[in-house]
């Protein structure tokens, strides 16, 4: 019945809870703390942090509150539900503790987002559940009879787990006349009993005393445990050793090696002989833990270090020395030897990384929280005050808080994840010793993007050339961007901007891939209608909100052969491509009898004519000039020739598939009177003819000036309004003969070349500042090799000859067949400067 009394007693003590809450506040730290009884079940709550704290217990969990633990399994946890510190086992405070007073549990707890540390100080209250004990059952003392009133005799105390009242509080004896108890309080090492004689002992009288001592703990109800104290009085001996100094006290330094004395203790008997020899030993109540780093010379006295000494473990030591004669009887004197431990930098400092968010964004203002760490020094003094700081250049740097030796990582500077995309931040702790320890520990530091750069275009502007009569809905040309952001960020999809675009209804036959850049023309193109046009292409990125930018276009339509040549002389009354001549028959050879005039739409090779006879009545006769169409006679006329030749000429472009066409002129002989007189009808005709082939070229001269004079204009206003543009002109010249000449101009910084076309005959000149049928490239191609491999590069070759001429020097190109070599032999080796 007493002890469900004392068991219930306990249990309602051990659910007294009290909170002392200190709070120092400097961003997120606050300290708080709790008492609970030892012994007490688990799950027993301790108090409500959440409500201590003035949080809200509901964005716990949400928050992550957790206690940091160390390596040793957790003493208490935290419901995130409602905020109580639960016990997670029954706590026995003597194995926590041992003797330290009071019992105090440092816990550490932390709340992310945003991060606060709290500090939690938990005393473990003794409860009175240990009785003290006695080491031995029984104990025998030999007392010498002539041992005077007053002798005192050290006895073994008693041993009780329990600190404060619950400690041994006093000693108690059994009614006796000669013995009493005194007891000597030595701090930390408890109540020393010590047994009295107060009456001398007379051994023929008595010769065993039986006495019972007993140790009283402070509990209500308070606990004991008893010995058994059996005195055989001696005779003779009667003189104990004297030690001869009154206090012995010492100072070492912590890892003082093995083996050295540390301090010699000295007693003397004034008995002789044996009686009077001393032994000294280690005392009884000596704690197996002193035994282990000290030991005494029995003959000497000498205390001489035999284990590690570590001042982190034991700031002093207290030892009793006894000294002992080699009587019958031995007689004991003890002394208390006091040894004090300096302490010496042997411990590095500790790094510990109580929070940490490994990523960071790269717009997040200066002063951002990226870790919160702690460091410490388990040496005392100027050893274990520890100086923080970062390695490297990093832009981060320490920030100290209230609570010594914390300090949170924060950034000092604007970060930028496209420079630099992570950072390894070495935290460097050393302490003040002489000589310090150094100690690092690094943490990677992620930077987080956001979208903060706009997509870049590869180039700018585009310049892309298309073969008329391309395939609709092919893909034609593309165009890439690049966002230096990253993830979703960097995720870039395109668009044509319909409204920017100078010409809507070009750019409306065009689609683009939103995800590949890759433009697809929904239509033919035809270089006779549209040689060049303009867009817009916009980049978008994928980030929150988005980010675009946007890039020129610009598209040359490249010519093919699709238009055959086009007679335009001889043309009878009913269109066809037919004529009748009337020649005298006394004409000499050589004799101009007329010229077939052809045109084509097509330029270069495409548009550049051939002129041959398929079909003569007589092969003697006529000739006809391959480049100019002029049909004349080889030879005079005999009477034996017919009066009328049919001849059939062949009109054909140069394109890779040529295009043709046919005419037809008949070739009357006739005799000079007739000649003569139907040269008035034919000057007549032919002036009526001529004016209808004149009135035909002006029509197409007039067209292409002004589709030179649009091409100007646009080449300005384009060169005006960005620093690099690239344009072409094809302008078909009626040559003295009706047939096309054709050159490509080059102009780069102060040079101008140009490429000459086939009908350039040897020894001609160029003249400087000439527009016809010129191409000006862009300006930042200014080598000849790039001018060279731009052309070779096409397909569709419009020259069989094409010659650079610049200051001091002249190029032509290596495809130019060999008949077109020899005619450019001359001009190859000619070097004309042409002037700006």
């Amino acid at each position: 019945m007493e002890q469900r009394g004392r068991n219930a007693r306990q249990q309602r003590r051990g659910c007294f809870v009290f909170v002392i809450l200190t709070v120092f506040w400097s961003g997120a730290f606050a300290q708080i703390r709790y008492s609970v009884s030892e012994e007490v079940q688990g799950g027993t709550v301790v108090g409500n942090i959440a409500k201590d704290l003035g949080l809200d217990k509901n964005a716990l969990k949400l928050r992550g509150y957790r206690i940091v633990a160390d390596s040793s399994e957790p003493l208490f946890e935290v419901n995130q539900s409602d905020g109580n510190l639960y016990l997670k086992k029954k706590i026995d405070r003597e194995e926590v503790c041992e003797k330290s007073s009071p019992c105090l549990i440092n816990l550490k707890t932390v709340l992310e987002n945003p991060l606060e540390i709290h500090y939690v100080e938990v005393e473990i209250l003794d409860i009175n559940d240990h009785a003290p004990v006695f080491m031995e059952k029984e104990k025998q003392l030999e007392i010498f009879e002539s041992v005077l009133p007053g002798a005192r005799f050290q006895l073994q105390a008693a041993q009780d787990p329990d600190v404060g009242q619950f400690s041994i509080q006093q000693y108690k004896l059994s009614q006796n006349e000669h013995f009493r108890v005194e007891v000597k309080d030595r701090g930390e090492d408890g109540k020393v009993p010590f047994l009295v004689l107060q009456k001398q002992l007379d051994r023929e009288t008595t010769e065993k005393h039986k006495l019972r001592l007993t140790a009283v703990d402070g509990g209500k109800p308070a606990k004991s445990g008893n010995i058994e104290i059996i005195v055989d009085v001696l005779d003779v001996n009667d003189n104990s050793p004297v030690f001869t100094k009154e206090t012995y006290s010492a100072i070492i330094k912590e890892n003082i090696p093995i083996g050295t004395v540390v301090i010699q203790v000295n007693a003397t008997d004034l008995d002789k002989g044996a009686n009077g020899e001393i032994i000294y030993s280690f005392g009884n109540e000596v704690k197996s833990k002193i035994t282990e780093l000290f030991s005494i010379n029995e003959n000497t006295g000498e205390i001489t270090v035999k284990g590690q000494i570590d001042f982190e473990k034991s700031k002093s030591y207290e030892i009793d020395v006894q000294a002992s004669d080699k009587g019958p009887v031995p007689l004991t004197s003890d002394k208390s030897v006091k040894i004090n431990v300096i302490d010496v930098n042997d411990n590095p400092p500790e790094i510990e990384v109580t929070s940490f968010s490994n990523s960071i964004k790269e717009d997040s203002k200066i002063g951002t929280t990226v870790a919160l760490i702690s460091v410490r020094d388990s040496d005392s003094g100027i050893n274990g005050k520890v100086i923080c700081t970062i390695k490297q250049d990093v832009p981060f740097t320490l920030s100290p808080s209230l609570k010594e030796n914390m300090f949170a990582v924060v950034s000092m500077s604007q970060l930028d994840r496209e420079i630099r995309p992570h950072y390894d931040v070495t935290i460097i702790a050393k302490d003040s010793g002489d000589p310090s320890f150094t100690v690092e520990k690094t943490i990677n530091v992620v930077v987080s993007d956001v979208n903060d750069n706009f997509p870049e275009f590869s180039m700018g502007p585009y310049t892309f050339y298309i073969s008329e009569n391309n395939i609709p809905g092919a893909s034609v040309f593309s165009v890439k961007a690049f966002d230096r952001d990253d993830g979703e960020n960097a995720l870039v999809s395109y668009g044509i901007l319909r409204e920017m675009n100078s010409d809507n209804k070009l750019s409306s036959f065009l689609s683009i891939n939103s995800e590949t850049g890759e433009i697809s023309a929904l239509k033919s193109f035809d270089f006779e209608s549209v040689k060049t046009f303009q867009f817009h292409v916009v980049a978008t990125d994928s980030g929150s909100p988005p980010l675009s930018s946007n890039v020129t276009v610009n598209v040359f339509i490249l010519d093919q052969n699709d238009n055959a040549p086009v007679i335009l002389y001889p043309v009878s009354s009913n269109g066809s491509a037919e004529g009748v001549e009337e020649i005298p028959r006394n004409v000499n050879a050589g004799h101009l009898v007329t010229k077939v005039r052809a045109y084509d739409a097509d330029i270069g090779y495409n548009g550049w004519l051939l002129f041959s006879l398929q079909q003569v009545t007589d092969h003697s006769l006529f000739a006809l000039d391959r480049y100019t169409g002029q049909i004349r006679t080889l030879r005079s006329f005999t009477e034996t020739d017919e009066a009328e030749h049919k001849l059939l000429i062949l009109v054909k472009d140069n394109g890779n598939v040529s295009l043709s066409a046919t005419a037809t002129v008949i070739v009357k002989l006739v005799e000079p009177k007739e000649a003569f007189a139907a040269s008035d009808v034919q000057s007549a005709a032919a002036e009526d003819e001529d004016s209808h082939v004149t009135f035909y070229l002006i029509i197409t001269l007039g067209s292409v000036s002004l589709l030179f004079l649009i091409s100007i204009i646009v080449l300005i206003a384009m060169q005006c309004s960005k620093s690099t543009d690239y344009t072409s002109k094809y302008l078909p010249e009626p040559n003295y003969d009706g047939t096309l000449c054709h050159s490509i101009q080059y102009r780069s910084g102060d040079k101008r070349y140009m490429l000459v076309g086939p009908r350039m005959s040897v020894g001609s000149t160029i003249v400087p500042g000439s527009h016809a049928n010129t191409l000006v490239l862009p300006d930042r191609r200014n080598t000849l090799d790039e001018v060279r491999l731009l052309l070779e590069s096409r397909n569709d070759w419009k020259y069989q000859s094409l010659l650079f001429r610049g200051r001091g020097f002249s190029y032509r190109l290596r495809r130019t067949p060999m008949w077109v070599s020899s005619l450019f032999s001359n001009i190859n080796s000619a070097r004309t400067n042409i002037s700006e």
